[in-house]
């Protein structure tokens, strides 16, 4: 047998010191996870940054040349990929601030055409700078102020001299002629069209904060405010003559009137509902309503019943100035009409095909 030895004084305090070594380091790891738990639940969850693997953003460069003397007006830097036109032209605002964007025309080529707002800049871009040529569009105006301004002075024009003012008419004169019920007439259906079209600018056209050239605004003043003056005065005049054929031709035009003027009315608010309503793009289609049945004929009815309307004015009226600024209206409005309809063509091709452009058969 063999006599188990007790372990010497320096052995036994190394073992001692073991032992209390070994219980001093589960204390020190208990009071560490204590304060490792202490951090974990005050700094949030111990959680990675995510890594983004494409940090990276290109921008682009945005350079602007003065389109006639090609000189560099500014470049417009840090443009995002997915920044508009718009966007830039905001930009250049900032560094150009006599520009406005709705006065800034920008080109990709120098003869090209104007880029849209809505664009993409990068669809435009071939490298990291883009170079875009600037034109001066002018001094801008809405398209509501525009239509307001243009309709509102042939509606007053006309009433002016329907008064028959002493600085216009020979005041003598007009109150010894007796005035014909045409004249009573045609001062009502001139005031009903342009009301007409006043209240369809504020009410059922929508416009898209678009702009136009302020002399555009001033061609299309001088144009109606002056055939009215010319019309007014001959319609008004102390010696008018009534239509050859009397009362059945100017009642036969006046019904005409009405019922274009109803149905100009009625495809406008079908086509204001049509580009409006959200849902898919297609060819404005006839309705109930027997006035839109014109769509199964032509493809720019409105332009039709316009043209129609002026055209039993004359009728009613017989007068000449009117029957020039028929004539004159015939010859926009079909040029109107046949823009309109290649355009319709290329996007409704199967449903306009068969359709003219304003006057079936004719155009």
């Amino acid at each position: 047998m063999h006599r188990r030895q007790k372990p010497s004084s320096p052995e036994r305090k190394r073992d001692l010191g073991a032992h209390g070594g070994a219980l001093s380091v589960s204390r020190n790891d208990t009071r560490s996870f204590f304060n490792f738990s202490q951090l974990v639940l005050s700094a949030g969850h111990l959680k990675s940054p995510p890594v983004l693997k494409h940090s990276k953003i290109t921008y682009f460069e945005v350079e602007i040349l003065d389109v006639q003397s090609k000189k560099q007006i500014c470049i417009v830097d840090k443009v995002p990929p997915s920044s508009t036109l718009l966007d830039v032209k905001h930009k250049f605002h900032k560094a150009c601030p006599q520009w406005y964007p709705s006065r800034v025309g920008l080109q990709l080529e120098r003869n090209g055409p104007y880029l849209k707002d809505s664009i993409n800049i990068q669809s435009l871009a071939v490298s990291s700078i883009i170079t875009l040529y600037f034109t001066d569009l002018g001094q801008q105006v809405g398209w509501t102020t525009f239509f307001l301004t243009e309709y509102t002075g042939p509606l007053l024009i006309y009433l002016l001299f329907y008064i028959r003012l002493s600085t216009i008419y020979d005041q003598v004169e007009s109150t010894k002629n007796f005035r014909h019920p045409v004249v009573h007439l045609a001062c009502f259906c001139h005031c009903l069209h342009y009301i007409r079209h006043l209240l369809e600018t504020l009410f059922v056209h929508k416009f898209s904060g678009g702009h136009t050239p302020l002399k555009n605004m001033i061609k299309g003043c001088a144009f109606y405010w002056g055939f009215t003056s010319w019309i007014a005065y001959y319609i008004n005049h102390p010696r008018y003559t009534p239509p050859s054929f009397g009362h059945r031709q100017v009642s036969f035009a006046a019904l005409a009137f009405l019922m274009c003027e109803a149905g100009n009315h009625f495809i406008n608010v079908t086509l204001a509902h049509q580009n409006h309503s959200g849902l898919k793009a297609c060819f404005p289609s006839p309705t109930y309503n027997p006035f839109t049945w014109l769509f199964l004929l032509v493809s720019c009815p409105n332009y039709t019943y316009e043209v129609g309307s002026w055209i039993s004015f004359t009728v009613m009226t017989q007068t000449l100035p009117v029957g020039i600024f028929a004539f004159l209206m015939v010859v926009q409005m079909s040029l109107w009409a046949q823009k309109k309809h290649k355009l319709y063509l290329k996007r409704f091709y199967p449903e306009v095909r068969r359709k003219a452009a304003m006057i079936p058969i004719i155009f």
